[in-house]
């Protein structure tokens, strides 16, 4: 990684050679201008154009100084001479980062003009669209991974230990306890694993009463007076308990009447849960007596242990594990917000919500934070900076001066001897 960077940061930058490269074309026309009118001037020949050459020469050369005088003005003293109105940028950072927090401000952050260029942006798209890049999908999820890894093990287990646990406790807490179980036994009542839970309840009574019907015989005949008859207290006991097993196996009838019974019972005790104060303050006591109990307290300590082991002896697959995870987070994410338009949409509207929300309050901070940056930027880098910016097209002044003012000469000369000749 820091090869990486160390290499990033020799590579020269596109901007500084194309700026040496025009500062090397508009000096390359001014010295060709100079030469022009140095040759006209100390020549011999006697052409009638020779005049006229050498008036577009000495204009161009006066075009191309005058812009070379401005051009360098904006950024340091020409040729280092103390000339007043000279290296503008410099003299005027506090000014000019001033002057660009308020732009920025008053033309980005306004509040119509924000909302209309965030309607234009379809986020959910763009980011669909590189989601489905494999590459960065993979890149996104190696970064995340590393950024997590590196986080849990920058953390001592036992500060991340009690800071899960701390989390868990205060969202357990702040979770009612009545309407939760509620919604919980409308679900599995629903779905039908109460059902079945119900099923294999009576499954277990019946296999057991079976298994145990000598020691329930003997328990009702020790029960019974002893002026009884011991073959009649087994016909009694033994009928009793057929008749048990009989009214089990009945049972898993759905439209056995106990059965209906219970499910009114199970749908009145949910509406309870989840409407009778009474049941929702014992819930909500029961929570907190569970949750301050020193034995779940302790439960979740070991628990936290035991997690944290494991994930220490299999980082590499842990690493793998979550880097997969993510991965296939992401394409799914994209494959979903790709396939509902509807879920795009909402997905766009709510992150422009979240960035008005963010930003437009925030807008004198914004200024001000642009207006540090630039004051805290020393006057060579903040010329360097403006230079690799727009010191390209400044040259293209200085080459436009020279080429514009060596016409405008050459006219202004070929006027005069119109007017000399009349």
């Amino acid at each position: 990684m820091r090869i990486a960077v160390a290499e990033a940061a020799k590579t020269p930058d596109p901007r500084a050679f194309e700026l040496r490269r025009m500062r090397i074309v508009a000096t390359s026309l001014l010295a060709a201008m100079a030469a022009l009118f140095v040759a006209t001037s100390l020549t011999n020949l006697d052409w009638a154009i020779l005049p006229y050459v050498r008036a577009f020469a000495e204009a161009g050369m006066v075009g191309a100084c005058a812009d070379w005088f401005a051009v360098v003005a904006l950024f340091r003293r020409p040729l280092g001479l103390p000339i007043p109105h000279t290296a503008v940028i410099p003299n005027n950072k506090q000014r000019i980062g001033a002057a660009l927090g308020r732009f920025i401000t008053n033309n980005f952050l306004e509040t119509r003009v924000a909302s209309e260029r965030l309607a234009q942006v379809d986020f959910a798209t763009v980011l669909t669209q590189w989601i489905s890049d494999e590459n960065n999908a993979e890149k996104a999820a190696q970064w995340a991974t590393r950024l997590a890894v590196q986080a849990i093990d920058g953390v001592p287990s036992a500060d991340l230990g009690h800071f899960v646990g701390e989390i868990a406790r205060r969202g357990v807490a702040a979770i009612p306890a009545a309407p939760l179980a509620s919604k919980a036994l409308s679900v599995l009542w629903a779905r039908g694993e109460a059902q079945e839970l119900l099923d294999q309840a009576l499954d277990f009574a019946e296999a057991a009463l079976l298994r145990n019907k000598d020691y329930v015989l003997r328990k009702v005949s020790e029960q019974s007076s002893r002026w009884v008859p011991k073959w009649i207290d087994g016909m009694i006991a033994g009928r009793v308990l057929n008749g048990l097993l009989t009214t089990l196996r009945e049972m898993h009838d759905p439209n056995h009447p106990w059965r209906s019974e219970l499910s009114v019972a199970v749908e009145n005790l949910t509406l309870d849960l989840a409407t009778d104060p009474e049941l929702y303050a014992r819930g909500e006591a029961l929570k907190a007596e569970l949750l301050e109990n020193p034995v779940f307290q302790e439960q979740v300590r070991t628990l936290w242990q035991e997690i944290d082991t494991g994930l220490n002896t299999q980082a590499g697959n842990r690493a793998e594990m979550t880097r997969k995870f993510i991965d296939a987070a992401l394409r799914a994410l994209g494959g979903w917000l790709r396939d509902h338009p509807d879920l795009r949409a909402k997905f766009n509207r709510q992150l422009r919500l979240v960035i008005l929300r963010v930003l437009l309050p925030r807008r004198q901070e914004v200024a001000a934070y642009v207006t540090q940056v630039v004051d805290n930027w020393d006057s060579a880098t903040l010329v360097h900076r403006l230079e690799l910016q727009v010191g390209k097209d400044l040259q293209y002044i200085r080459i436009n001066g020279t080429l514009v003012g060596g016409l405008v000469g050459l006219s202004i000369f070929a006027a005069s001897r119109f007017i000399a000749a009349y």
